[in-house]
């Protein structure tokens, strides 16, 4: 990232506020007019002071001068504080309006993306966070500090050149060398900080994930007793942050020491070369301090130089983490638009290979048919490719090789937004929105009537536990239990109504009657629509009209229940094991022994 390709993907954020940089503009420049007075006055004052010393005159004399000069500065600090007031009033708002503007573009801009962004190596939660979060603060600092800080002291420093070299050519020749050795000074520190300060950026990033990781898995640490070791992974990693930031600050010291020396210098030269014109009759005593202040004005601007470039080189480094998720347009979700009249929700894979952003293949060959209106299972051991399948069915990634068709028409030429309105999907672990039970359950269809949403929290078995609640429908629904919050989610789904639904594991958290009260439900629901269901309970899929079994990525068999268990594969065993596990035999021998009880 240039300064040049910088300020070219800033300048359309900055432009719709154009009167705001104007205002700056004229402001800026009424500023450094003004700025210049002191030094005017100054000399004014001096020369007439020491006129009236070599004529002997007195304080009543001089009174007419000293009243001239003090209306004239008062005037000016009273411009100056009207001035400076609009400078900043200006900037700043200027700062809000592009901040507000770059942070919600970079919002709109992600949720467009596909999820294979979000699951890259270099894209984690905390990561992306954290170039976010840098980037708008340091792009938003960089605007403030060039309106409010930047311009009025470059121009009020070329002003005062401009005033130095129309006194005396020489004086402002001397003034003039010194700043071309301080850039240079300032650009090779720059230069020398700029792979440090890139290396501070990738441990803030890291460790901003690390602290996110910490919270969302507090309870596994707390359980093991690994507080220590989570704590010692943060400390190394603080350890190279200090250490980073320590080596930049000394590099900083040394430079900042050597740019004062220089500039120091040029207050000598100044000194030495204007008493010299004193002596030899070409100036006046006035011109001496005249040419000292306005150097001074000149060298203003070169003393903040490594403050400036500082801020411009994290806007340089934090942008371009910042521009890159921007501009990541190859990222956007891919869409057709092919908008069926209605969708059956016939789906046909043929030869499908697929492999995740982080370098692991899912899928192998993998070929299936699921019909409309009918329930397919997907069964296997975890990590068999069961939920990349449903992942590829609803356009969240796209194959690797091979078809995917929905209703005989590939599914790529689908408009995404409307596919996915036509499918409601019900997780293992569903995410809740901050906010209350009503509206979560409403993200399903946000048009719904309160009695709608009503209805389906009956449908999802959750309605007395959310009456019996003291907001009700109007609690936080981040405060309700995991089964509960999946209950939420279903009744989320039940409210969408959607011809075309997958369940993955949809009632994993829940206990035994709960499991019992939502698989009521879900049978009503499914009747009549396309149904995926992914799910280790023999009750969720013994009943489904097809079952495909998955290993490793790749389709073992597939047909129902009776046809595939009695192939002796990997159906068998896992339906055995899952027989097993529950203990059936003892059930049902339990079951039995109830039923013969005699009635007392």
């Amino acid at each position: 990232m240039t300064l040049h390709v910088l300020f070219r993907n800033l300048y359309p954020f900055v432009r719709p506020y154009r009167w705001l940089i104007a205002g700056t503009l004229g402001l800026t420049l009424i500023g450094s007019l003004a700025a210049q007075v002191n030094a005017l006055v100054l000399q004014y004052t001096v020369d007439e002071v020491n006129k009236l010393v070599e004529a002997g005159k007195d304080m009543v004399e001089g009174a007419g001068i000293l009243l001239t000069i003090s209306v004239i500065l008062l005037s000016k600090e009273v411009l100056s504080a009207f001035i400076t007031f609009g400078q900043k009033f200006f900037g700043e708002r200027l700062r809000i309006m592009v901040s507000k503007d770059l942070a919600q573009s970079i919002i709109e801009k992600i949720l467009t993306y596909r999820m294979a962004f979000y699951t890259a190596t270099d894209n984690e939660a905390g990561k992306l966070q954290t170039r976010i979060d840098r980037g708008v603060e340091s792009l938003t600092r960089l605007v403030q500090n060039f309106f409010i800080d930047i311009l009025p002291l470059f121009a009020s420093s070329l002003i005062a050149l401009v005033l130095m070299f129309n006194a005396n050519t020489y004086v402002g020749l001397t003034a003039l060398c010194i700043i071309p050795v301080y850039f240079y000074i300032t650009y090779r520190q720059a230069v020398k900080l700029k792979g440090w300060r890139t290396q501070r950026r990738t441990f803030r990033e890291v460790k901003s994930h690390g602290i996110m990781s910490i919270i969302e898995s507090i309870n596994v640490i707390k359980s093991f007793n690994r507080e220590n070791i989570e704590a010692d992974k943060q400390l190394q990693l603080q350890i190279q942050l200090t250490d980073n930031q320590m080596q930049t600050r000394k590099v900083s010291f040394i430079f900042d020491g050597l740019k004062s020396f220089v500039e120091q210098v040029g207050v000598v030269f100044i000194i030495i070369l204007t008493a010299y014109l004193v002596l030899s009759g070409q100036m006046t005593i006035g011109a001496i301090m005249f040419h000292i202040m306005l150097f001074n004005n000149v060298s203003a601007p070169i003393r903040q130089l490594h403050r400036i470039y500082d801020e411009m080189n994290d806007a340089l480094i934090y942008s371009e983490g910042f521009f890159d998720i921007l501009h990541a347009d190859h990222e956007t979700e891919q869409s057709g638009t092919y908008r069926p009249a209605t969708i059956r929700g016939t789906f046909e894979m043929k030869n499908v290979d697929f492999t995740y952003p982080n370098g692991i293949k899912a899928l192998h060959n993998v070929s299936m048919t699921i019909e409309s209106g009918k329930i397919t299972a997907l069964v296997g051991l975890s990590g068999a490719g069961k939920s990349t399948i449903v992942n590829l069915l609803d356009k969240f990634y796209q194959p690797d090789s091979g078809t995917i068709l929905l209703d005989d028409v590939d599914l790529r030429e689908y408009d995404t937004q409307y596919l996915r309105e036509h499918i409601g999907l019900v997780l293992q672990k569903n995410h809740i929105f901050n906010g209350t039970i009503e509206e979560n359950i409403r993200y399903g269809h946000p048009e719904a009537t309160h009695e709608e949403v009503v209805e389906a929290t009956r449908k999802a078995y959750i309605y007395d536990q959310i009456m019996a609640l003291p907001k009700q429908f109007e609690s936080k629904a981040s405060l309700l239990s995991g089964g509960q919050q999946q209950r939420i989610a279903i009744a989320r789904m039940f409210l969408k109504n959607p011809p075309i639904i997958f369940l993955d594991e949809p009632t994993a958290s829940l206990d035994a009657i709960a499991t019992e009260q939502i698989k009521n439900s879900l049978d009503a629901i499914k009747r009549d629509r396309t149904v995926i269901i992914i799910s280790h309970s023999i009750s969720q899929i013994i009943d489904s009209d097809t079952i495909y079994t998955l290993k490793e990525g790749r389709v073992m068999e597939h047909g129902t229940h009776d046809e595939i268990y009695h192939q002796n594969g990997v159906y068998h065993d896992i339906f055995d094991a899952s027989a097993r596990s529950l203990n059936i035999e003892k059930i049902a021998k339990t079951i039995d022994n109830e039923s013969e009880r005699p009635f007392s």
